[in-house]
C-alpha cells in the first residue's frame, strides 16, 4: 500500500519537480497549435460554414466516420501535450502515433483523392505529394524532435534524473 503512495507522491515530485525546458516547449507548442488551429478554422468558415460542414459531414456514414476521427485525433493530441507536461511517457509515444496516423491518412488522400478536400493536399504526382506533406508537418515533426532528442527530455521520461 505505502508504494502506491510513494509512486504517486513521486509522479507529483517530477510534476513539481521543473521539466526540461525542450519538452515544455513541445507540449505548449502542441496545446498552442491545436487551439490556434481550431479558432482559425472556426474564423474561416465561419458560423454558417461550421453549419454546413457539420451537416455535410453527418450526409454520410464515412464523412461522418471522418469527422469524428479527425475529432478523436485532435483531444488525443491536446491530451499528449498536456500529459506531456506531467512528465508521462506514453504521450510522447500517443502524439507520435497520432501524427503517423495523420500523415499516412493525408498522403493516401491526396494520392487516391478521397474527400473531403479539407483533408487533402495540393499535388499531382506523389512526390509532390510527400513534398507538400512534409511541408505540412514540419512544425509536428520539430515538436517531436524536442520531444525524443534531447537528452534531458530522455532522462526526464525515464525518470533518471
Amino acid at each position: 500500500m505505502s508504494e502506491i503512495f510513494r509512486n504517486r507522491y513521486s509522479d507529483r515530485a517530477r510534476w513539481t519537480g521543473h521539466a526540461p525546458v525542450a519538452v515544455v516547449t513541445a507540449a505548449v507548442a502542441i496545446i498552442a497549435t491545436r487551439c490556434l488551429g481550431v479558432v482559425m478554422l472556426a474564423g474561416n468558415l465561419g458560423l454558417e460554414g461550421i453549419q454546413s460542414f457539420i451537416s455535410t459531414s453527418s450526409g454520410s456514414w464515412d464523412l461522418t466516420l471522418l469527422f469524428l476521427a479527425a475529432l478523436v485525433i485532435l483531444f488525443l493530441e491536446l491530451h499528449c501535450g498536456f500529459a506531456l507536461l506531467r512528465g508521462r511517457t506514453r504521450a510522447r509515444w500517443c502524439f507520435l502515433g497520432c501524427q503517423l496516423i495523420s500523415a499516412g491518412y493525408l498522403f493516401i488522400a491526396t494520392w487516391h483523392g478521397y474527400y473531403p478536400e479539407m483533408f487533402v493536399l495540393p499535388g499531382d504526382g506523389a512526390a509532390e505529394i510527400l513534398y507538400q506533406l512534409l511541408m505540412h508537418k514540419l512544425p509536428d515533426m520539430l515538436m517531436l524532435s524536442l520531444l525524443f532528442v534531447p537528452k534531458t527530455g530522455q532522462r526526464f521520461f525515464t525518470g533518471k534524473q
